[in-house]
């Protein structure tokens, strides 16, 4: 089944990662002429960017924000993973889980509708640490009823913990590789970039 491509959505809401007062360290401008910059993710389609804060507005990282004010935030560029300060690297585990809490809803819909990618990959196996075995056991159990939240994933298939660390881990991997073939939580740099199939998620 040919999987169509999904535009990415324009972000409205995003996490601090990282707020810099007085800019780049490698910006010899004078400190007057500096604005401040805030790294995040946006919460939709985890989104790295960075953007100009107003200076009277300071942001505190796991902020989150709304960054559809312009007298706020304005967007000053998408980011690489490698280009991200090492402090939004670092945050940027914690607060991927923190988005995935918030909207257990929308993350437990995929274990929900997951579907195989091509005739021996599967979705659900795209996620580290679930194989053949942990699949087949999603599979059974969604079969019997949808799952509703991640503590009742957990209690119907045995051998799978933390579910949305699992989640975290991928978005994670999909931000790091800008190679990566599969995407299914995140938007390549150039949508869509050669060799990167962004996967569009079922919804019923």
């Amino acid at each position: 089944m040919p999987m169509k491509e999904k535009k990415p959505e324009k972000e409205t809401v995003a996490w601090i990662l990282d707020y810099l007062p007085h800019g780049h360290l490698d910006d010899r401008r004078p400190i007057y002429q500096k604005k401040p910059l805030v790294q995040a993710i946006g919460e939709e389609r985890f989104v790295l960017m960075e953007m100009y804060q107003a200076e009277d507005t300071p942001s505190m990282v796991m902020d989150r924000v709304n960054i559809t004010d312009d007298n706020i935030f304005h967007v000053k560029r998408r980011l690489r993973y490698m280009d991200a300060t090492n402090s939004s690297q670092k945050e940027l585990p914690f607060v991927i889980e923190k988005i995935i809490l918030r909207n257990e809803e929308r993350f437990i819909s995929f274990f929900n509708n997951a579907y195989p990618i091509t005739a021996r990959l599967h979705m659900l196996e795209l996620l580290p640490g679930i194989g053949k075995k942990l699949m087949w056991s999603i599979i059974e159990e969604r079969e019997k009823g949808k799952f509703n939240s991640f503590t009742e994933l957990v209690e119907r298939v045995k051998g799978l913990y933390n579910p949305e660390k699992l989640i975290a881990h991928r978005v994670e991997e999909e931000l790091k590789d800008d190679s990566i073939k599969y995407r299914m939580f995140t938007t390549p740099m150039k949508h869509v970039r050669e060799k990167e199939t962004p996967i569009r998620h079922r919804r019923h």
